[in-house]
């Protein structure tokens, strides 16, 4: 995250009275929370506000916002051993100001140490409103930033947060009620509860999640190169390589077009053929995919995320074609009554997932606001790569352990899948 020196303030939040009324808990939500209260689990965004606000009007917009979508009024807790989640009223107090603990702790640092502490599963709430006042000689406009637990959050639903948050800041400079006139956001809440009340998952989507697990010796898909020893978390090594420039994206999208296939298929065609130059073995990874399988639930907040798992055992864009739409069809069943049975460890040591997000197709928010994604430090023990296309062109961001082996060939990886995007676009 780029961030200027300057003085780090959030609002303080917490709860009035007791836990209301109970509500279902997702399987990634359960799986998640399962870990434990824990720094690093929270994810944001940030941005620099473009309206004169002043603190207290903030704050109002930021309660209305609270109050508009439901999963940042749940709160989990533990009763008698076992996962709740509760409905709550969220309260909203004073600005609190985080100086350094020293002279040498940095604006990020800090933010950092304010979103560990109260950006985290068993917070109530677990979500945070942070601001940055730039110190003289910077862009003086704030830099603001939201925040809260992956439990609640997914990326689509940081944009909603930030759009809806300046919606309603314009509705108060304007004199009129804060979101009036935006769209109803059903909560998370009842997106699980409908997947709960889905017909039994198909046959062949327990089948070929079984054999998953087999090709994995019971496990999901792990990093077909040496990363040494992983058999506990490590310090982690975070890789950003800019792959193609808008131009260049462009390119590769008419090239995809050409072959009649889509840019997302022609991108991981060469993903799984470096992969398979370097190793040996055909792609395989965790594929997450969005749940929002109905317009209504745009506007909402929460995690609308599923796992799925891409098998490109065929790397031509044909192949990848079809794995693409074999993975959407498998994320599209609940994941609860094929794994949420199992007792054993999905997640093992090497864990490799590959993520596509096209920002193009995300909600819209006005231009010069300098969006930046923010996620947490943590301690992987797998490899996660994040293909990220959008109007700056493609990125690859990848997170995995910091040892030497880990170094050299998942940089070795990185190197041969640029490459090969690039050359790609040249053909």
């Amino acid at each position: 995250m780029r961030l200027p020196p300057g003085r780090v303030t959030s609002l303080s939040t917490g709860l009035a009275g007791l836990p209301g009324v109970a509500v279902p808990i997702s399987y990634d939500q359960r799986l998640h929370t399962s870990a434990g209260d824990r720094d690093g689990s929270w994810m944001a965004l940030a941005f620099r506000l473009d309206l004169d606000a002043t603190s207290q009007q903030l704050a109002d917009a930021w309660s209305a916002v609270v109050s508009r979508h439901g999963t940042l009024r749940t709160a989990f807790s533990r009763q008698d051993g076992r996962l709740a989640l509760h409905e709550t009223e969220v309260v909203h107090g004073e600005w609190v100001e985080h100086p350094p603990t020293d002279p040498s702790e940095t604006s990020r640092e800090v933010l950092r140490r304010v979103l560990d502490a109260s950006c985290r599963p068993f917070a109530a709430p677990s979500h945070r409103l942070c601001v940055v006042v730039p110190e003289p000689g910077d862009d003086p406009r704030p830099i603001v930033v939201i925040a809260g637990d992956h439990s609640h959050l997914d990326m689509w639903s940081l944009l909603v947060l930030l759009r809806d948050l300046r919606t309603c800041l314009v509705d108060l400079l304007a004199g009129r009620a804060p979101g009036a006139d935006l769209a109803p956001a059903p909560p998370f809440a009842a997106h699980t509860r409908l997947l709960e009340q889905q017909e039994s998952t198909p046959d062949w989507v327990a089948a070929r999640w079984a054999a998953v697990l087999a090709d994995g010796g019971g496990s999901l898909p792990t990093f077909p190169l040496p990363l040494g020893d992983v058999s506990a978390p490590r310090a982690e090594v975070v890789e950003v390589r800019d792959v193609l420039d808008p131009a260049q994206l462009e390119a590769l999208e008419k090239r995809a077009a050409d072959h009649g296939a889509r840019l997302t298929a022609l991108a991981i065609s060469e993903v799984a053929a470096a992969t398979t130059d370097l190793s040996g073995r055909p792609l395989r990874a965790v594929f997450p995919v969005h749940s929002r399988d109905d317009p209504s639930w745009y506007g909402s907040v929460g995690w609308f995320i599923t796992n799925s798992v891409l098998d490109c055992t065929d790397p031509s864009p044909v192949g990848c074609t079809a794995a693409l739409r074999e993975s959407m069809k498998i994320g599209a069943h609940p994941l609860a009554p094929v794994l949420g049975h199992l007792d054993r460890e999905l997640s093992p040591p090497g864990m490799f997932a590959l993520s596509w997000l096209d920002t193009r197709r995300l909600p819209e928010v006005p231009p010069g606001l300098e969006v930046q994604w923010v996620s947490a430090v943590t301690r992987p023990d797998g490899v996660m790569a994040w293909f990220l296309a959008g109007d700056d062109g493609l990125h690859v961001r990848c997170r995995y352990p910091d040892t030497p082996e880990a170094r050299q060939h998942v940089g070795s990886w990185l190197d041969a899948v640029v490459d090969r995007l690039t050359a790609a676009m040249l053909v």
